[in-house]
């Protein structure tokens, strides 16, 4: 079991004790005033956790309180270690970036664009140019997501079972199948929408390794990592770890129970969705979030494997959006709490571009991603720092709660 420990003293590394106090006196009064349940966190600088903290409950109705060990659902920070287990695939010589998806998915050879018209009525086009992995990569790929509900596309997605869930009964192939029949809701590497790219890379992930992607993730990344508690379902020894999955009421705006979605993570899924199926905990992340931060290499204490070129780390970790554009400059809005004003996306996470122009806090290329249940996590090159949240509310926008664990974070840093 891998769990979170405080191995160093703040002020070896640069930051006040007092000051990363603020962090936790912010986020318990999400805790107090019933908005949140509980919560983890944790700061590690230059290789050493200086902050760890817990509070409130991981199931109020159970009576029991957030622990070290508690299971979380990750949901979109399953993303990362996707695009992880794609790169990895692309070091071994399996894919390329330049790829078409089809090599991998024959379905996506043909696939349409929409032009206009109605979710009755619509009129397609045809691909300009073929969708390749990169797409997948950067979300640039046309693939959207039915619960954005901001497009017609998005309304097709819902009518085919592509709402929150997946069609059931299907696997990823199938349901890779499914989502070819489905327009692009632009032609690949016009734009970028958040969306099923990374569920896609998922099954390319599959095809070139020849493993099932839970297979792929696990022997590949968790076990030489030691992320012992970190897979697509909680399996039922472990069931009185998992935290409950809450929502806010929209007339108390307190935190309640989201039972029936929550249960979805107590057994294995017919289809394991490379974009958000996963299960963790903050020790386990911690060490996914430290692999990144060291370049691709394990700690030592957990056996020191390489599983990625810290050229590979790195170059994940810029900018890829065409014409080094941001977010707001060539993505479509999606709902959250964070701007998108300088920041730009690479090869699975977000990447700050722009202090000013994101005016939130951070140093330039630092990068992370963050879950639907209000989950985030980024690595901080410059300042040697990982900063990792875990709770369960759902969805990330009810509160403001990323950009302010950023600030709170910088201003500890006293060096």
């Amino acid at each position: 079991m891998a769990n979170i420990e405080v191995t160093a003293e703040p002020r070896s590394v640069g930051m006040s004790a007092d000051r990363l106090a603020k962090l936790d006196t912010y986020l318990s009064g999400y805790v107090e005033r019933e908005r949140l349940a509980g919560w983890s966190m944790a700061v590690a600088r230059r290789g050493q956790v200086v902050h760890a903290s817990t509070h409130g409950m991981a199931d109020v109705a159970a009576g029991r309180k957030m622990a070290a060990d508690t299971i979380f659902r990750i949901y979109s920070m399953t993303k990362p270690l996707t695009s992880v287990a794609a790169m990895m695939l692309w070091e071994d010589g399996k894919l390329q970036l330049t790829d078409p998806v089809s090599k991998f998915i024959p379905s996506f050879e043909n696939l349409k664009v929409f032009k206009r018209g109605s979710s009755t009525a619509p009129l397609f086009e045809g691909l300009t140019e073929p969708m390749l992995v990169w797409h997948l990569l950067t979300h640039t790929s046309g693939l959207t997501y039915g619960f954005l509900m901001s497009h017609v596309v998005d309304e097709m997605y819902r009518k085919a079972g592509f709402d929150w869930g997946v069609p059931t009964g299907k696997n990823l192939a199938e349901i890779c199948d499914l989502l070819a029949e489905l327009p692009l809701l632009f032609q690949p590497g016009g734009e970028w929408n958040y969306g099923v790219s990374t569920d896609v890379l998922g099954r390319v992930v599959e095809v070139a390794s020849g493993m099932p992607l839970d297979d792929f993730i696990g022997t590949r990344i968790c076990e030489p990592l030691g992320m012992v508690d970190t897979s697509f379902f909680v399996p039922e020894e472990k069931l009185d770890r998992l935290a409950e999955l809450y929502g806010r009421n929209p007339g108390t705006k307190k935190a309640t129970p989201l039972s029936v979605a929550g249960a979805a993570a107590k057994s294995k899924p017919m289809c394991m969705m490379g974009g958000g199926g996963m299960v963790s905990t903050m020790g386990d992340y911690m060490r996914f979030a430290d692999m990144l931060r060291r370049g691709g290499v394990a700690d030592p204490t957990v056996g020191g494997a390489r599983l990625l070129s810290p050229r590979t780390v790195a170059y994940m970790a810029s900018n890829h959006l065409p014409g080094n554009a941001d977010l707001s400059e060539i993505g479509r809005p999606i709902s959250s709490e964070t701007t998108q004003e300088g920041f730009g996306f690479g090869l699975g996470f977000t990447v700050l571009m722009d202090v000013a122009r994101a005016k939130t806090a951070g140093s330039l290329g630092d990068f992370g991603w963050g879950g639907a249940a209000s989950t985030t996590f980024h690595v901080d090159p410059v300042e040697d720092m990982i900063v990792l949240f875990m709770t369960q509310l759902m969805p990330s926008s009810t509160y403001p709660l990323r950009p302010y664990i950023r600030q709170l974070v910088r201003q500890a840093i006293i060096d």
